[in-house]
């Protein structure tokens, strides 16, 4: 539900919240889009983006079903790579530098840009293992530090306690919160600068989903958050900005506060009240 504010001047909003507003982020952006579009063969998913993600922030994107969310979460690490057909144009460009040029190391910018998905996908192997499982990719092979990075990103991912006398059992024993938070810890021991997540709490029942909802807020003291999320609440609760998407357009991007309370676009709140979507 959309409420007004009584003590906020909505020019005041709008202004600082505009799409073009280059001020916004002023020297903090880490991510950022840059006229993206993309095509699946001849249809296109994905119009004319250009959206700006501000560092140790949690952006949420939102919108109905089908209108670009996750494509464009996937354009932020190059997953849509491996779909036959997929063509993009534009640029996203992180640090500085397009992700999508001849020149870009996708393996080194995918191991900054970590990615969980809305089904937790613990690897079919122990809990340590899971963990390690992208240090060693990366040539740590030393025992000690292995147990060092398992057990301080269990820690940030609040599951230590739980699990610390389990490292040595199939991860697949956990329950669905737990193994979506182990996916997140998975994510943070190779130190990436940016998680993405899609969905990450659709398949968790309330309980589950208000840990890994409290994990985000506690994360992004260290780490830029980017997610899609079917829920108003929970975009409203853990988001500093949020970014309405409709039939592959950003319709509007700004400071999520701003966006529940004072939407610019009436499609905006037409979707955020229920009227559709």
């Amino acid at each position: 539900m959309v409420f007004k504010s009584k003590n906020k001047n909505k020019l005041e909003i709008e202004h600082k919240n505009n799409l073009n507003d280059s001020n916004m982020y002023q020297d903090d952006t880490v991510i950022e889009c840059r006229n993206l579009n993309l095509w699946y063969e001849e249809s296109q998913a994905l119009m004319d983006i250009n959206m700006k993600f501000k560092r140790n922030e949690v952006t949420a994107i939102i919108g109905p079903s089908g209108c670009g969310k996750s494509t464009l979460l996937r354009c932020l690490n190059r997953m849509n790579d491996v779909i036959e057909g997929c063509r993009i144009e534009g640029e996203v460009l992180f640090q500085g530098e397009n992700l999508y040029s001849k020149n870009a190391d996708i393996r080194l910018n995918r191991k900054k840009i970590g990615m969980i998905f809305q089904k937790p996908n613990p690897f079919p192997m122990s809990v340590y293992d899971n963990i390690t499982y992208g240090p060693k990719i990366h040539k740590i092979i030393d025992d000690k530090i292995l147990t060092e990075i398992t057990e301080k990103n269990l820690r940030r991912a609040v599951l230590w306690d739980e699990v610390r006398d389990r490292l040595d059992e199939s991860a697949m024993g956990l329950s669905g919160g737990q193994q979506q938070r182990l996916c997140i810890a998975r994510a943070l021991a190779v130190e990436p600068e940016i998680l993405l997540m899609d969905e990450p709490t659709a398949s968790l029942d309330p309980i589950a989903t208000q840990k890994i909802e409290e994990l985000i807020l506690e994360l992004k003291k260290q780490w830029t958050m980017i997610i899609v999320t079917h829920n108003m609440q929970q975009a409203a609760r853990i988001s500093d900005y949020t970014g309405f998407m409709y039939l592959g357009k950003l319709i509007e991007f700004g400071n999520t506060e701003q966006i529940f309370e004072n939407p610019n676009n009436q499609l905006t709140e037409n979707y955020i009240t229920g009227r559709f979507g």
